[in-house]
């Protein structure tokens, strides 16, 4: 083949490619948008966002309830009722302890009351608001929009205003951004440990050798580890790729539910500049404001998308143009898809009443089960062998009672037979009867009976009483087996 075909073939190919065509030219292919997703360029490379900052009266509103928000995760740990931790997740001890109630391991229903009561919460507030969550009290964002954007604005210096960098960062200045960060993560790595080990011990673990305590080392260093890949890398990703919150919201949202959208009908068409009132054109003025100050990349004219969290920065950036050209505020709002459709926006729906309803439920069983939760357990398991020995006229049953002290301080526990009187108890060993705040043992007891108490079926009722040192009282029932 002669070296001008190919020259020929050649530049036919790239003619094709430029046009939209495959290279072997068998039809045209659909070029890719400007962003394939909103951190993703046409060709594949990522798109690093820098959004403007529009310090509007929704961004200030935010940044007061982002700051209590921080300070509340830092004062939590520190903070007691009675005596206990508000919030403590003592994994090693298998106690949970959550606004000064602690649920041991055997309080799984209480522990999936409170849990389920949480997640009905926020789906019902989800409903309602919409995602108020993701774009006023996650961390991801509130830490990323009122730490770490506000770091990375003063050493590009564009303090308060955001958006491209008037400067490059050189090595060093990166360096100590970075260095910064990590010192950032590290103190709230050691907060969030706080949680789960307590302030006390952590303490001591900090001015201990990391040698004394691998395990909480290894948590922090990794926590730290995450969230500076998180904040310094992943960032807007985090909410785009990784959370599943977003992709939920279509069960979670219906067309009542507040949303930040566009008034696509009284915006378009769109016309750069201010308008005469013989203009034709809608209220947008095509500024492209919303754009740039949204923290996640996209276009809030498209409609509702699910990358949208709700941080309201679109709002406040087109409140200020329609300001500048004389327009009235509200283009981008507050509002819901059936108000936009001039439609009237009702609060009273299925997902309005049905929610409550089961949070309503939720709450009672909780404080139901709450209110009639003991000091102690007390459990009767039978003992291992035949199921009773006769000696003469008396029959033996031998029991195991497990006792689990559920309060906060070392407990004394006496039995009592209430019924049959006839009944005589013994215990084998007396020492499980002492316990310790949190403290389970198993203490074996034999049940003397005469063997005319079981005549008939060859069983008989039995109550046992358990009493602590507190006087908390527990009845224990179960059934005396012997000779028919």
């Amino acid at each position: 083949m002669s070296e001008s075909v190919t020259k020929e073939r050649k530049e036919s190919s790239e003619a094709n490619i430029a046009q939209g065509m495959p290279e072997g030219g068998n039809g045209p292919l659909l070029p890719p948008p400007e962003h394939v997703l909103s951190t993703l360029e046409r060709d594949g490379k990522r798109r690093w966002l820098r959004p403007k900052l529009s310090q509007g009266l929704w961004w200030h509103r935010r940044r007061i309830l982002a700051y209590v928000l921080m300070l509340i995760f830092v004062v939590v740990p520190y903070i007691r009722i009675g005596g206990k931790p508000l919030i403590q997740l003592d994994i090693a001890a298998r106690e949970f302890t959550i606004f000064g109630h602690t649920f041991l391991p055997t309080d799984t229903l209480l522990l999936a009351l409170t849990m389920l009561t949480a997640f009905i919460s926020i789906v019902f507030i989800t409903a309602v608001t919409g995602r108020a969550w993701c774009g006023w009290a996650c961390p991801q964002t509130v830490y990323i929009e009122f730490l770490f954007r506000p770091i990375d604005r003063l050493f590009e210096g564009t303090v308060g205003k955001g958006g491209q960098a008037k400067r490059k960062l050189s090595g060093l200045l990166e360096l100590v951004r970075f260095g910064l960060y990590v010192l950032l993560c590290m103190f709230l790595a050691h907060t969030f440990l706080a949680y789960f080990v307590g302030p006390e011990r952590l303490a001591t673990w900090m001015r201990g050798s990391p040698m004394e305590h691998p395990a909480g080392f290894a948590v922090m260093a990794v926590t730290t580890g995450l969230l500076t890949y998180d904040f310094y890398f992943f960032r807007e990703q985090t909410c785009l790729i990784a959370c599943p919150y977003g992709r939920f919201q279509s069960v979670m949202l219906d067309r009542q539910s507040l949303i930040v959208a566009y008034d696509y009908n009284r915006g378009e068409p769109r016309k750069k500049g201010k308008h005469n009132l013989e203009d034709k054109a809608g209220h947008c003025v095509d500024c492209n404001q919303c754009v740039v100050v949204c923290p996640t990349g996209i276009d809030i004219r498209n409609g509702l998308q699910m990358e949208c969290i709700n941080c309201t920065q679109c709002i406040d950036a087109c409140d200020t143009v329609m300001d500048k050209v004389g327009l009235p505020r509200g283009l981008i709002r507050y509002t819901s898809q059936e108000s936009l459709e001039g439609k009237q926006r009702r609060f009273l729906r299925a997902r309005t009443i049905i929610y409550p309803l089961v949070l309503v439920g939720l709450v009672s069983a909780l404080a139901f089960a709450l209110s009639t939760k003991y000091g102690f357990d007390a459990r009767i398991i039978r003992g291992k062998g035949a199921p009773f020995t006769t000696i003469e006229r008396t029959v033996v049953n031998s029991f195991n009672l497990r006792l689990v002290n559920r309060t906060d301080e070392a407990q004394r526990y006496q039995l009592t037979i209430q019924s049959p009187t006839e009944a005589e108890l013994e215990v084998i060993d007396e020492t499980g009867l002492n316990l310790d705040a949190g403290e389970t043992a198993m203490v074996p007891i034999h049940v003397r009976f005469p063997s005319r108490l079981t005549f008939g079926d060859g069983n008989e009722p039995i109550l046992l009483q358990v009493v602590d040192s507190s006087e908390n009282k527990r009845e224990v029932s179960f059934r005396l087996l012997g000779p028919r």
